[in-house]
């Protein structure tokens, strides 16, 4: 790889210095650039041929270099001959112009080094074309060395040569005197051009109808380069030095003989015995043998020979071969013309220009674009004519690659793009360019179609022709995936609506409208509800055809699955709109049954969606009560299970939380399915599950206990124990005065016959709001006058625990939460010091004396259910130890309450001390 990279260095370093030597020091380059060597051309292929800008305008050409060091084997009397030969030749070139001549940009100047001069753009010579090498940079060029002439090229080419010999001869009386194949240019765009005036003679009587021409005699001592191609010379030159134009003519046979023949001249001299060798080719010439001239077409066969005969007057002149039906060929006579253009009228030219996309197709694709293209595009500055020469631009550009295309036509329809007058020609160009529509955005770049296309667009949506909307309209469905969508969007789209709306024509507004529906899939959905949908109740006309491509967009947006119209569009807008047109009388009855049918898609579909949206509402409101519901179950499972003082208790007696956390730990709320809901439906769902959560996880309210006064004692008793030992008596006691089938009633039963005025009930739970209950048994307060008066107790929802884990007696209650709870570090207080007349401490102080404790109970409606101790949170304001230690009555209790309660005073004797 780096071998290439220096073999690839040395080779682009020697060609520049070549350049740089060969140029260096000569006027030329003040005013041109010299680029890379390309070809070679002139008298013995000395001119070596470069590709060259003029620096101030950028323009093309051909730069002509002589590099002195060819001839330095020479000496200095031959150096100057050959210099001369060579200025002379490009002076006389220099002050004749044709088009068939070499055009020269900048005349010769010398240099120490160089001669050098500047044509116009250049391709190659003819003899470069057909195999000679000579002098050309190595390697040769690929352009060159695969270039294959066509037959029009070479029939256009020897015509182009015929034409100026007759310029030469008829026009300026020249003889050229060395036309040869290192004479004849191709240039740029294909035309054969003449040059090598070396050795051209001109008329001594030049205004005489004879001219007569004087040549000199072949010195076989000058050098090569100061004598003329002897292999093209006529015979009479060397053998009688004389010459006149048909010794050109002669030259001219000669040339079309190598060109059909790969370069190859008709016979080859010893230019050493150049006489003899002419001597014997007059004989030849004499008698031509049919084999020299069998790769010569045959219906120019027979002038060849005549152009090679012997004896002058028997050739054609330059005039004569323009004439002959070889050159009658289409692209032969088409090329001709174009060269010929600035000559014709606009008439002329129009006719010209209609007839020639039946040509094109038959010329080569090299011709058309090098040769045709040019021109065509140089009549774009005549207004008049582009609506004649844009369609065969067009049609070139079809044939074009892409790079080709925006190389060469591109630059060339931007300025026609953006013409406007005069306006019936301006008319003529929208119509062609949206007829090729396709072609342009195919094979225009972004950038371009943006600010040049679409624009051209636009303003044939805005013409004042029916004919130009109706076509723009037509077509724009079918590029409309080339266009990007912002553009669609804020310039294509409003010009359509504006063209509906606006235009008097029932064409236009219908193509405006199929055009619309036809572009729907390359629009959003939110913009053809937002704008199209509500475009369509704009539009005033009734007609049939109008209603109906309303309907088609209706249709086509309904059904369309990237688009489709929300139920709530179709309740509000596009239902009553429809309805509303199917009943207008313009409408036959297939095109009433069509906007049916589409109408009861739509009811159907939006009935669909409906009903499914209440259902899924339906089944989470159903969800969110059932969450309520279970939210509420845990909490008060939760407050059941924790850790209180009555629970604490009940764990004693059997509890129940053991159950509780087996059967509720596994409970949870259910969750709400995923259902495509609506986003107010999603946020009222999350507040309401927000909601619940926070139910769930509010911590309940804990029991505030009230801590006693220090009031010591000598001598105190330990209450646990005393409760522990009295428990199993207690709970059978008052189990054994209990009916069997209360204990089967729930959460609240009577201990008592039916008819006894006190109700009585157990409870085994700690109850927050009255204290701790021992035994099982309290008392709680009733308001004034329920139950006549008398004092009515209702059970806690733990006494069905209680009877439950009294019946499950193999269980081990749980003692750890009664050991927490009567802490043995705290001082005990025996019931009989707090109840001590004249003992005042801060538990009793809460209630008043003993004294009105007393008169409260016997005053105020008391039921007995049991005896509460005071240790909760708040004290029995209706309890006194002494009425139970004395067998005191209560005013008003029955009597079997007192009679059955006298067993459970003498437990509580030995509870309380």
């Amino acid at each position: 790889m780096e071998s290439m990279l220096n073999k690839l260095k040395s080779t682009v370093t020697k060609v520049t210095a070549d350049v740089t030597s060969a140029v260096m020091g000569n006027p030329v380059t003040r005013e041109f650039e010299v680029g890379r060597h390309i070809a070679s051309g002139g008298p013995g292929m000395c001119w070596r041929i470069y590709n060259g800008t003029k620096k101030s305008t950028k323009q093309e050409v051909a730069v002509f270099v002589f590099d002195k060091k060819m001839i330095d084997k020479y000496q200095k009397f031959e150096k100057d001959q050959i210099i001369d030969s060579l200025k002379r030749g490009v002076q006389q070139l220099t002050r004749l112009r044709h088009p068939r001549l070499l055009t020269v940009q900048h005349p010769l100047e010398e240099s120490r080094d160089c001669l050098a001069f500047c044509t116009e753009p250049v391709f190659a010579s003819l003899s470069n074309v057909l195999g000679q090498w000579d002098n050309l940079p190595s390697p040769v060029p690929n352009d060159i060395k695969e270039y294959k002439l066509y037959d029009v090229e070479t029939k256009y080419g020897l015509l182009q040569i015929s034409e100026g010999l007759s310029f030469l001869h008829s026009g300026v009386k020249m003889v050229h005197g060395n036309l040869c194949l290192e004479n004849i240019i191709v240039n740029k765009s294909g035309s054969w051009k003449i040059m090598g005036f070396d050795f051209s003679i001109s008329s001594t009587n030049p205004s005489d109808a004879e001219p007569k021409y004087t040549c000199k005699e072949w010195d076989p001592n000058l050098p090569p380069l100061c004598l003329p191609n002897p292999e093209y010379l006529a015979p009479e030159y060397i053998l009688s030095v004389s010459c006149d134009s048909a010794s050109d003519m002669y030259s001219l046979g000669v040339v079309m003989h190598a060109v059909f023949n790969e370069g190859k001249p008709v016979f080859q001299v010893n230019k050493h015995d150049i006489f003899k060798s002419f001597s014997r080719q007059l004989d030849q010439l004499t008698n031509i043998s049919p084999a020299l001239l069998t790769k010569i077409p045959e219906e120019v066969r027979e002038h060849v020979k005549m152009l090679l005969s012997v004896t002058p007057t028997v050739r054609p002149d330059a005039d004569q071969m323009t004439k002959i039906p070889f050159f009658d060929d289409v692209g032969a006579v088409t090329l001709q013309y174009f060269d010929s253009l600035f000559q014709r009228d606009n008439l002329q030219k129009s006719q010209f220009y209609k007839g020639l996309p039946k040509v094109l197709p038959k010329l080569p694709k090299r011709v058309v674009v090098f040769r045709i293209l040019p021109a065509l595009t140089s009549e774009f500055v005549n207004p008049d004519m582009v609506p004649f020469v844009l369609p065969n631009v067009l049609l070139i550009a079809e044939e074009c690659t892409k790079e080709e295309y925006i190389r060469l036509i591109l630059p060339e329809l931007t300025p026609v793009f953006k013409q406007q007058e005069p306006i019936q020609a301006s008319n003529m160009i929208l119509l062609i360019f949206l007829q090729k529509m396709d072609l342009l955005l195919t094979k225009t770049p972004s950038e371009d179609i943006k600010n040049s296309v679409l624009p051209m667009v636009y303003r044939a949506l805005e013409a004042p022709s029916v004919q130009i909307q109706e076509l723009c309209l037509n077509i724009i469905p079918t590029f409309a995936n080339l266009i990007d969508y912002p553009s669609m969007k804020n310039a294509l789209i409003p010009r359509i609506k504006s063209a509906c709306l606006q235009t008097s024509s029932l064409a236009v507004r219908v193509n405006s409208l199929v055009c619309l529906g036809k572009i729907l899939e390359y629009l959003d959905k939110w913009f053809v509800i937002d704008e199209i949908l509500p475009f369509l109740q704009q539009i005033p006309s009734r007609e049939p055809a109008v209603l109906m491509g309303i309907l088609g967009i209706y249709k086509c947006t309904f059904s369309h699955k990237k688009l489709g119209i929300p139920k709530e569009n179709l309740a509000t807008k596009s239902l009553p709109h429809l309805i509303s047109l199917c009943i207008d009388n313009n409408l036959n009855l297939n095109q009433f049954n069509s906007f049916m049918v589409v109408i009861r898609d739509m009811l159907s579909r939006m009935e669909i969606e409906h009903k499914t949206k209440l259902e899924q509402l339906h089944v989470m409101q159903e969800q969110h009560r059932t969450i309520t519901i279970s939210s509420q179950g845990n909490q008060s499972e939760e407050a059941k299970s924790q850790p209180s003082s009555g629970t604490q208790i009940d764990d004693i007696f059997g509890g129940s939380s053991a159950s509780t956390k087996e059967n509720g730990s596994s409970t949870a709320a259910p969750q709400p399915n995923r259902m495509s809901l609506t986003l107010e439906e999603k946020q009222r769902l999350a507040k309401e599950q927000e909601q619940a959560a926070k139910l769930r996880n509010q911590q309940p309210l804990a029991p505030q206990t009230i801590k006693p006064a220090p009031t010591y004692s000598s001598q105190t008793k330990d209450l646990t124990g005393s409760l522990l030992n009295n428990t199993t008596s207690l709970n059978s006691l008052s189990l054994a005065n209990i009916p069997r089938p209360a204990l089967v009633q729930g959460n609240t039963f009577s201990a008592f016959p039916s008819a006894s005025p006190v109700g009585t009930a157990v409870s085994n739970g700690f109850n927050p709001n009255m204290g701790f209950q021992a035994g099982g048994m309290g008392v709680r307060p009733t308001p004034p006058g329920l139950y006549s008066g008398m004092a009515a107790t209702t059970s806690t929802q733990s006494f069905g625990a209680l009877t439950q884990n009294q019946v499950q007696t193999n269980r081990t209650p749980n003692m750890s939460a009664l050991d927490n709870l009567f802490t043995p570090s705290k001082p005990k207080v025996t019931l009989k010091e707090m109840t001590a007349p004249g003992a005042n401490t801060p538990w009793l102080s809460q209630f008043g004396s003993a004294q009105n404790t007393q008169t409260q109970l016997q005053g105020g409606p008391v039921g007995m259910g049991g005896v509460s101790s005071g240790f909760g949170m708040q004290a029995n304001p209706f309890f006194s130890p002494q009425n139970f230690s004395q067998g005191a009555a209560v005013p008003g209790m029955n009597q079997s309450v007192l009679n059955q309660s006298t067993s459970v005073n003498n437990d509580l004797k030995d509870l309380f001390g």
